[in-house]
């Protein structure tokens, strides 16, 4: 039997790295030996995940996947996913800006604003915390801007602001309201406007299960290490970092292939947002799986 554990706890206030302390595997291991208080709880359940060779998948904002944390489950070959759920106003960002930048229309101010009054929204009324989304928010349409250089100027980015605050009677019922503001042909200018309300839970509840399908997925799949095809493995095999010999070998431990319902990867690898591309993704990797050529 396969376990798979994922995150779903509240959001943790974001943990700086430093020097000695989280910024190797080395160091972050020694960290936990001195019950350094920097060391997030979701990092020490990251840790023993590893350790045990389970997949560990971090539904949160929080930046659990310090350098040390992902150093070591490459050196595991523990196969990690994160961070956070994307699921409502940050999928639909996802959407919107990947059509406006083809489009041709220059975006120019992105304002997000959120209420809600989950146990969620409580958690992230408190400053640190709600860093840690801010963080995992702020990035969301960079790759899409980076992709129109004859609209965007380098190092070029539309205003982008994030706002939740926690109103307890709404519940779980979640309210998000956006306004983009684009400038078109001869200096016009266009705004969209959009009201949401969803059920927070429940939008986030078939993300979860998709994420722990793939990861197990992709916990039997080894790689041919000369012609770089696809193979299949026992679940076992792969959990505790065994590959077959010198023929094959497990997949990058970072699951890039889990980024389209999370908000913010590991900072060294790529960020892709556009779900677009997203799709293409998928759909590629299954592909491969069936010895299919891919398919855009």
């Amino acid at each position: 039997m396969q376990v798979i554990v994922l995150w779903t706890a509240n959001t943790e206030r974001y943990s700086n790295v430093m020097n000695g302390l989280n910024d190797t595997a080395e160091n972050l291991l020694a960290s936990i030996e001195r019950n350094e208080t920097e060391v997030a709880p979701s990092s020490l359940y990251a840790v023993a995940c590893i350790k045990e060779g389970v997949p560990f998948i971090n539904g949160a904002p929080q930046n659990t996947f310090v350098p040390g944390l992902v150093e070591f489950a490459v050196q595991k070959n523990v196969l990690i996913a994160g961070d956070d759920f994307k699921s409502g106003q940050t999928k639909m960002k996802s959407v919107l800006v990947d059509f406006l930048v083809g489009a041709g229309i220059k975006p120019t101010s992105i304002v997000s604003y959120n209420h809600l009054g989950n146990n969620d929204g409580m958690n992230l009324s408190a400053p640190q915390t709600f860093r840690s989304k801010e963080i995992s928010k702020s990035n969301v349409v960079d790759d899409m801007v980076a992709s129109n250089s004859i609209l965007y100027k380098p190092g070029e980015h539309p205003d982008h602001v994030v706002v939740i605050k926690y109103v307890p009677n709404v519940g779980d019922s979640k309210r998000a309201m956006d306004e983009y503001m684009s400038e078109i042909f001869m200096g016009g200018h266009n705004t969209i406007s959009m009201h949401n309300v969803c059920e927070d839970s429940l939008l986030a509840a078939p993300i979860i299960l998709d994420l722990v399908l793939l990861a197990e997925l992709t916990s039997r799949i080894q790689v041919s290490r000369a012609t770089q095809r696809c193979c299949w493995s026992t679940a076992r095999t792969l959990a505790f970092g065994f590959d077959l010999g010198f023929l094959c070998k497990g997949i990058f431990s970072v699951l890039l292939i889990c980024m389209w319902p999370l908000h913010a990867p590991h900072p060294n690898l790529p960020h892709v947002h556009c779900m677009h591309t997203h799709w293409c993704m998928q759909q590629n990797f299954r592909c491969r799986l069936c010895s299919l050529n891919a398919q855009c």
